[in-house]
């Protein structure tokens, strides 16, 4: 990275449609390209945290983003930016073309809602009653909005070209529709241009704010999610020999399932089956026909994750055969591993370090969530760390996907400060943080 230059006494920048001046003394040595993107990042962060606040207030579920589209659209227009809308329903991409050469870096946001009526007292709580921004996405799309704006201002500092995706349906589309990643990529997210690599983030309270967590390999797990209908045979319930109970069926099939993990797979190959639901009968006093299971199913190990279908077909099977029911398995693949380039993974961690602070830079072990950013990671090289958001001073410690999540707003600055000196880094260097 070059520090050497000189260049005039202001630089200007555009927040959120808003001209800012940043002054430099005259004559004297250009900052950093890091130094620059700080105190562009600190002087918006007001602006960052209203964005993130009508984010909040207007969250729409996955593939029914809207208005939500609609708003990224807008933000970076009045920054500048050509944007392409309508991408996998209501996706947005813009794409930022430095004034120096270098390659092509791609930066996703999420931007989807959760179905969870939201319990924290704030005033800029949901406005869509039974629908609230409770994994954070808000904020994912604050940061890549902030970081859009950020290198928009240091443009003719900036090498290489910045692809800014914001994607719907992370959560998952809807039973029967197509969405998230999958569907951005086989609309042609990733071409004209295609990225070199890919980085993201997504917010945790595993950390407290200002504190970013990664690993190289495996960071999230394959998620897979089934349903199972067992069907019985209808009939009195002081008769059961009368009929085929599919309560009684579906719950040894639960029951089987766990020995999956615990019976079938080696202990040291990480492995969740978690059934979610289960739904049967119609009175107290009736045997079931039938039955419905859903839940879902984790790993960090590829070789485990190609097996699992098989092992359900089996075990369900083999336990509707013994008690003379029949049975129908949906099982839906909706994410792989989130897999780390391990090179990428070094170079970000050094990037990290000099944005935020190396002791505010942690390696973390893997959790058993999931992430449809895998998916860009299966087409190019690409790096997933967490921003830390917790509070516990303040109790704002509660999970993602809980009604009571409330991340501390401090961290957005700190994820615009991260993400825009990651991409900065990353195009005026090579992986392993050489300088050009």
């Amino acid at each position: 990275m070059r520090q050497n230059q000189y260049f005039c006494s202001c630089l200007t920048l555009i927040i959120l449609g808003t001209a800012v001046i940043v002054a430099a003394p005259a004559g004297s040595e250009e900052p950093t390209m890091n130094d620059a993107i700080a105190a562009a990042a600190a002087e918006i962060e007001p602006q960052l945290v209203e964005a993130r606040r009508w984010f909040h207030q207007h969250p729409e579920l996955s593939n029914r983003e809207e208005k939500t589209g609609a708003e990224i659209a807008r933000r970076l227009e009045a920054m500048g930016y050509d944007v392409q809308t309508g991408v996998a329903r209501h996706g947005v991409v813009a794409v930022l073309e430095g004034a120096l050469p270098g390659p092509v870096v791609a930066w996703r946001s999420d931007i989807d809602a959760l179905p969870i009526l939201e319990q924290v007292d704030v005033p800029y709580r949901s406005t869509n009653d039974g629908v609230m921004h409770a994994c954070g996405h808000d904020i994912h799309t604050t940061v890549g909005l902030g970081t859009a704006e950020v290198l928009m201002g240091l443009k003719d500092r900036l090498h290489g070209t910045v692809k800014f995706i914001f994607q719907p349906a992370e959560e998952g589309p809807p039973i029967g529709e197509d969405g998230g990643a999958k569907l951005m990529i086989a609309e042609g997210v990733l071409e004209k241009p295609m990225p070199e690599a890919i980085f993201g983030l997504h917010v945790m309270p595993i950390a407290e704010a200002g504190f970013a967590a990664l690993r190289p390999g495996g960071l999230m797990a394959a998620s897979d999610r089934f349903t199972i209908t067992i069907h019985g045979r209808m009939t009195h319930g002081s008769a059961p020999h009368d009929g085929i109970d599919a309560v009684y069926v579906a719950s040894q099939v639960v029951t089987a399932l766990q020995a999956i993990a615990s019976r079938e797979v080696d202990a040291r190959r990480s492995l969740v089956v978690s059934v979610g639901t289960l739904n049967a009968g119609s009175r107290y006093n009736i045997i079931a026909a039938k039955a419905v299971l859903t839940g879902t199913v984790r790993t960090l190990d590829p070789e485990t994750w190609a097996e699992i279908p098989e092992r359900f077909e089996r075990i369900v099977g083999g336990i509707c055969e013994a008690n003379r029911a029949t049975y129908e398995l949906d099982y839906e693949r909706t994410a792989p591993v989130v897999d780390n380039d391990e090179g990428l993974t070094e170079f970000a961690l050094a990037s990290l370090g000099r944005s935020l602070g190396s002791k505010n830079v942690l390696v973390v072990d893997p959790i058993m969530a999931a992430e449809d950013f895998a998916y860009f990671q299966q087409q190019v090289p690409g790096v997933y760390f967490f921003l830390g958001v917790a509070n516990a001073a303040k109790g704002w410690t509660d999970y993602v996907h809980t009604p009571t999540f409330r991340p501390d707003e401090a961290a957005i600055v700190a994820g615009v400060k991260a993400a825009a000196s990651l991409l900065a880094d990353f195009t005026s260097r090579d992986p392993i943080g050489a300088e050009d």
